[in-house]
């Protein structure tokens, strides 16, 4: 079951999947926008002779994800409250297709506040895990 907006979620619920197909003129169109113009990302030939032999797309835009995948899931809370620490694990490339995962791992209340606990990540389409991590969301008690 996916979570629905704001409700009292519990352990082992699944967060939505968001799947992106990755295209070099997307890494293209993300590098202008957060102004990273690596040539690792940008520049075929340079690509070519590094170690992944092509470009690769940026982790932050990959990771981004996750964030549309929590957002979808805890709406207002995720940005008001919500912290991602994750860990890149392989580089995705262009024609790749990435989708997020994530359940709930813990939930509990504290002074009027709901902290939920989630493991997250991101898989290629061949199933290679290429980012992990965790996601704690503060869900106030209002929302």
């Amino acid at each position: 079951k996916e979570l629905a907006l704001h409700e009292i979620v519990s352990v082992g619920e699944k967060l939505p999947m968001i799947e992106k197909l990755v295209t070099q003129e997307r890494i293209e169109r993300y590098a202008a926008a957060a102004g990273d113009f690596n040539p690792i990302h940008i520049d075929p030939v340079f690509a070519a002779s590094s170690q992944f032999g092509c470009t690769i797309a940026h982790g932050m835009m990959i990771a981004a994800t996750l964030s549309e995948s929590l957002s979808q899931a805890f709406k207002r809370s995720w940005p008001d409250g919500g912290r991602l620490k994750i860990r890149f694990k392989s580089p995705v490339f262009p024609g790749d297709t990435v989708a997020t995962f994530g359940e709930v791992k813990k939930n509990h209340t504290r002074d009027g506040i709901r902290e939920v606990i989630c493991s997250v990540g991101v898989r290629k389409q061949t199933g290679e895990v290429v980012i992990t991590g965790e996601a704690t969301i503060l869900v106030t008690s209002a929302a």
